[in-house]
């Protein structure tokens, strides 16, 4: 049990740190002895755990990223009774500036989904298959509130689904080249104005 804990704290060790190197340099411009020397690890000891720099970074997706993403803005969804106001809230606090929230909860995977387009088919599955997760969650919410009576019955909720994914990843585009608060805030209005137009009580604040 003691060996099974020990290899857990290790394995946490090395998507953290990974997840780190990879999102501050890109997994292109990360080579295997960069990350060797950032993970103080010999090759023999890199290959003990993974097969290449790709299954790696594969492990980091499967065992980290999924989990702050889930985190972030699939579990939120459920914690309030009307899920207009759950999914401002979520992306709010998504879209909250400062190094720190920029790893423990920024949505670093539109940036990786961007550089592993056209290049590799397979990371790319695994990329996408996160934002369908939360697609697939965010439909099953905006259908729950059509029934409670807090979304009109003639809203399109794929279609809804659709564009607040499609936005919330153009404004993270955005705000990666600029700490544009005054950007945020726009978005952030916009969102409530159009959430005010598909709701039925038109009272989202």
């Amino acid at each position: 049990m003691e060996r099974n804990l020990k290899r857990r704290e290790t394995m946490h060790r090395l998507h953290t740190m990974g997840l780190e190197i990879f999102h501050a340099k890109g997994y292109y411009n990360t080579s295997l002895d960069d990350i060797l020397t950032e993970l103080d690890l010999s090759k023999g000891a890199f290959y003990h755990h993974f097969k290449s720099k790709e299954d790696y970074f594969i492990s980091i997706i499967q065992n980290l990223i999924v989990q702050k993403v889930y985190a972030l803005l699939v579990q939120p969804l459920n914690e309030q009774e009307n899920p207009l106001h759950a999914i401002l809230d979520s992306l709010e606090k998504a879209l909250e500036p400062g190094k720190t929230n920029e790893m423990a909860y920024g949505f670093m995977l539109n940036d990786f989904i961007t550089e592993f387009n056209k290049r590799n088919a397979e990371i790319s599955s695994y990329l996408k298959d996160i934002l369908k997760v939360w697609e697939v969650n965010l439909v099953s919410v905006l259908k729950n509130g059509k029934i409670d009576g807090h979304i009109a019955r003639h809203i399109d909720c794929e279609g809804v689904a659709t564009y607040i994914i499609a936005s919330y990843l153009g404004i993270r585009s955005l705000l990666s080249e600029t700490n544009g608060r005054q950007l945020k805030y726009q978005y952030l209005q916009q969102l409530k104005h159009y959430f005010n137009s598909i709701s039925e009580k038109r009272a989202v604040a």
